[in-house]
């Protein structure tokens, strides 16, 4: 399976590519710098960009933390981001209904992974036509991502799909990844992307720094096979609103993605 979105080729032979941003919109300056430095990340590296954004982040541990900027600031967001900087841009959805309205302002739709086995969410993602990427479940064996494959193409059989591994639960507040999963999701016919950020998270707590631990994860899927990387970024890790104990830092991301196209290369 093979398909574009916007500039950039996403397939099982196609050039290594990267899903990167902040985890949750949190305004447009911010979101500007960082697609603006990812512009040209892109343009010194050749690597395909493609710039995400979560518009709300509806799982959050605390009913205090900070979601985002709502559905239509966040969209009108990524809407200028696109315009500004030429970068696609993708985002998740929650809810059936939010499938449609996305479907104007992105060029992706982003299935979330605890999300993953909602067929109304799924189906409704695979009717807008945009390409879908679907993070396979903390819960979910690799294998099992054919149902959730076969839930888009009863809608649409030519649907446009990638999936993500983003690591499995190992008992409480852990994750671990099993790289094995990358080579079987790929033969399901569907590129896979390796999530590095979040595959180090520790579910529920909100401390730490385990950026260092997603450049040495990010290096093992490439080697593993895995078509392109996702990676949440930020300019300034310890005051990102969501996720910064595992954020990566802006200023890392260029050397690791050069150190990553480099093992692909090889093993290509």
């Amino acid at each position: 399976m093979s398909f574009i979105i916007g500039n950039v080729e996403i397939g099982l032979d196609k050039p290594m590519f990267a899903i990167l941003g902040p985890c949750v919109i949190e305004d447009l300056a911010t979101c500007l710098k960082i697609a603006n430095e990812l512009v040209g990340i892109q343009i010194r590296t050749g690597i395909g960009i493609i710039f995400k954004g979560s518009f709300d982040k509806a799982n959050r541990t605390s009913v205090n933390s900070f979601r985002g900027k709502g559905m239509y600031e966040g969209l009108n967001i990524l809407k200028e981001v696109r315009e500004q900087t030429g970068l696609p841009v993708t985002t998740d959805i929650h809810l059936p209904d939010q499938a449609k309205v996305a479907a104007r302002f992105v060029d992706a739709i982003q299935i979330p992974a605890f999300l993953c086995r909602q067929t109304d969410l799924l189906q409704a993602a695979s009717f807008t036509g945009l390409p879908i990427n679907v993070k396979k479940g903390q819960f979910q064996a690799p294998w099992d991502m054919e149902s959730v494959v076969m839930k888009l193409k009863d809608v649409r059989d030519d649907a446009k799909v990638m999936l993500t591994e983003r690591g499995t639960t190992f008992g409480y507040n852990r994750y671990v990844n099993d790289m094995m999963a990358i080579k079987i999701m790929q033969g399901i016919g569907c590129p896979v992307v390796f999530d590095a950020t979040h595959s180090t998270q520790r579910p529920g707590q909100n401390f730490g720094a385990y950026w260092a631990e997603a450049m040495i994860l990010a290096k093992a899927g490439i080697s593993a096979g895995a078509n392109g990387l996702f990676m949440e970024v930020h300019p300034n890790r310890v005051e990102a609103k969501c996720d910064a104990s595992t954020i990566m830092p802006l200023d890392k991301v260029e050397d690791l993605l050069v150190i990553c196209k480099k093992i692909w290369e090889v093993i290509r």
